[in-house]
């Protein structure tokens, strides 16, 4: 099936919503899941580190949240261009319903770094490639969300908000790369790199259920808004068939 008829398939709200229906409950059993084991996992049964003690335990929340803030980032541009080369407006609104989600990830990323970077770098804040960056990403997810409710038309909001989006797409780049690219306080990737993970295996199986239980809280928390949205856009607009 090519990517027009996956598109043509679920532009279909009443066959989203039965698929939102079976992604809910399973998403939200796997996060509670995957959550509570990694929790247990981080903070219970992994080893501290030989140089940053106890301190490093910020990474199971800080790495995941970074993790996902990219990741949303990355799938609402991706909606974005669908929604202006498709005209698919399930696309458009899933940009606009997971939104605060990916800027609710961006700060836990930034609070828990500045947490995590006190007791390491001595300071709460630098202005480095990746910290900098970050917080540019957290500023284009306010900003998206301050755009697409700034027009009297719906439409045009999400239009300009789609153009956004597609701009700011470049600075993903830049922050994943910002370590390689740039003189950095911030270490180099550990996990998600060309070849084996360097992270010891008793502290990556705790950070993988971490990770896994934040993407599934995404999803649900991502299933409930966009639901929302296209129960509010039924009661503004008829252009959704019954």
């Amino acid at each position: 099936m090519n990517t027009a008829a996956v598109l043509s398939r679920y532009a279909n709200p009443g066959r989203f919503l039965a698929l939102v229906a079976w992604l809910l409950p399973v998403s939200s059993v796997i996060a509670t899941l995957a959550l509570l084991c990694g929790v247990y996992a981080a903070f219970f049964a992994s080893p501290p580190d030989y140089q940053q003690g106890e301190t490093v335990r910020i990474m199971y929340i800080h790495v995941p949240a970074a993790w996902m803030a990219l990741f949303v980032y990355s799938t609402m541009a991706v909606a974005a261009l669908v929604g202006l080369v498709w005209k698919h407006i399930l696309a458009e609104l899933y940009a606009k319903a997971v939104a605060p989600i990916g800027a609710a990830f961006t700060f836990i990323c930034l609070t828990t770094g500045s947490l995590w970077g006190r007791p390491m770098w001595g300071t709460w804040w630098v202005w480095d490639a990746r910290l900098t960056s970050v917080l540019i990403l957290f500023f284009l997810y306010i900003g998206y969300m301050a755009l697409v409710d700034a027009f009297d038309d719906e439409q045009r909001g999400l239009n300009a908000g789609a153009g956004l989006l597609l701009i700011g797409f470049v600075n993903i780049p830049i922050i994943k790369f910002s370590v390689d690219w740039f003189n950095t306080l911030h270490q180099p990737a550990s996990v998600m790199r060309l070849g084996a993970p360097t992270i010891d295996h008793a502290m990556l199986v705790p950070l993988l259920l971490m990770a896994l239980g934040f993407n599934a809280l995404f999803v649900a928390l991502a299933c409930l808004r966009l639901r929302t949205e296209i129960s509010l856009r039924k009661k503004r607009s008829r252009e959704f068939p019954a």
